[in-house]
């Protein structure tokens, strides 16, 4: 049986696509302002913030519970408005060998823009669920993103 998985989400954003970029590169601390039902912190452990190699501690209710993730930035690519997450510790490591989040945004001149969210994992076990959950969680925590700016 395969553990391996991946999953690819898509969501329209009718605010700024740059904006949404910038605050998942250098301000993801500020998410909790924009969805405070969601993410109740972000805070920098290691490193700056926008830099790859720096280790951010998220606390976040998901499915009605208050969760931890620590990830460091793996990668960022300017470019393509990219930021990759990877997860060292904290509750998906109790379901998950390897979890990796990327989120990119393409933006589109006069248009609405195009967010992607990635994940790539593999589970511990073969009667860990796909992650489908925690990918709706990263939709509506781009829709209330969204919602703050379009105010």
């Amino acid at each position: 049986m395969d553990l391996s998985g991946k999953m690819v989400r898509e969501v329209e954003i009718k605010s700024d696509g740059d904006v949404f970029h910038e605050i998942f590169r250098y301000k993801p601390h500020h998410i909790s302002t924009m969805s405070p039902g969601n993410i109740q912190s972000v805070d920098l452990h290691e490193g700056d913030w926008g830099t790859v190699g720096s280790v951010i501690l998220w606390n976040y209710t998901h499915d009605g519970k208050e969760k931890t993730a620590k990830d460091i930035i793996e990668a960022i690519e300017e470019k393509k408005k990219l930021v990759r997450f990877k997860i060292v510790e904290g509750d998906l490591m109790q379901l998950y060998k390897t979890f990796i989040i990327t989120v990119h945004v393409d933006t589109k001149l006069g248009g609405n823009n195009l967010v992607t969210w990635t994940f790539e994992y593999e589970k511990l076990r073969g009667d860990v669920e796909d992650p489908n959950s925690l990918m709706d969680f990263c939709i509506v925590l781009t829709k209330d993103i969204e919602a703050h700016h379009l105010k």
